[in-house]
């Protein structure tokens, strides 16, 4: 696993306070009782300080899956 893989990976736990074995790509906003609309914003906030980044409000709402988090990533050169 990268080394942004795991960073992701901590973050999506972290904001959405569950256990890093949960967070895969599949994972789905809503799909859990955690990921809701106050831990979406938690989980920008993790995302934004392990990456050192500011997202955009467009991608912030694009944000739907775990999957869709890396594609939007990558727009801001973040490889995994």
């Amino acid at each position: 696993m990268s080394d942004n893989n795991e960073k992701l990976k901590q973050a999506v736990a972290e904001g959405l306070q569950i256990a890093p074995e949960k967070v895969t790509d599949d994972l789905t906003y809503e799909s859990i009782r955690e990921w809701d609309s106050v831990a979406h914003m938690a989980l920008v906030a993790a995302i934004e300080e392990r990456f050192d980044l500011m997202l955009d409000t467009d991608d912030i709402i694009a944000m739907s899956s775990v999957g869709t988090i890396k594609q939007i990533l990558g727009k801001y050169d973040v490889a995994f």
